[in-house]
């Protein structure tokens, strides 16, 4: 995939939208985005994944509804207008990605998603993986992916 392309995982991307440590990063990345500077990607897998952790704070009582339906609704509908833009890179799963992400399952014994996550950055020829998941960025290192961890 040609162009400057920073791939999020889903951590990452739920930092848009609910106030968490290196939101910031984020929010600056999506203003890059839209100011034409980078690309963004993630995985069609995210947006369920983006989609549960919302619902779970919600569950929790760390969000209230109405920022819950807020928060849900501004994700999805900006993930669409992004994809439209062609400022977003929706990678689709595929069989290929699924069986890909299993030689990051067994090495790194690390679950699925964060396996898809991987396998879907390489597949776009990311220049940064960001990520608040520590252990899934040391693997990103380990897979020599620049990668950015917002812990």
């Amino acid at each position: 995939m040609k162009g400057n392309v920073t791939y999020l995982d889903s951590s990452a991307i739920v930092k848009r939208y609910v106030k968490e440590v290196g939101g910031d990063y984020v929010r600056q990345l999506y203003l890059g985005a839209y100011a034409g500077e980078v690309r963004l990607a993630f995985s069609v897998w995210n947006v369920g994944e983006v989609l549960g952790v919302l619902d779970k704070a919600r569950r929790r009582n760390m969000l209230d509804n109405h920022a819950y339906i807020t928060a849900r609704r501004r994700f999805l509908s900006e993930t669409r207008r992004m994809a439209k833009l062609g400022i977003l890179v929706l990678v689709p799963l595929s069989k290929n990605i699924l069986v890909a992400a299993w030689k990051y399952i067994e090495e790194y014994h690390i679950y699925q998603a964060d396996a898809v996550q991987l396998v879907s950055a390489k597949r776009v020829a990311c220049k940064e993986f960001v990520t608040g998941d520590k252990e899934l960025h040391e693997v990103a290192l380990s897979e020599g992916l620049k990668s950015t961890y917002l812990g």
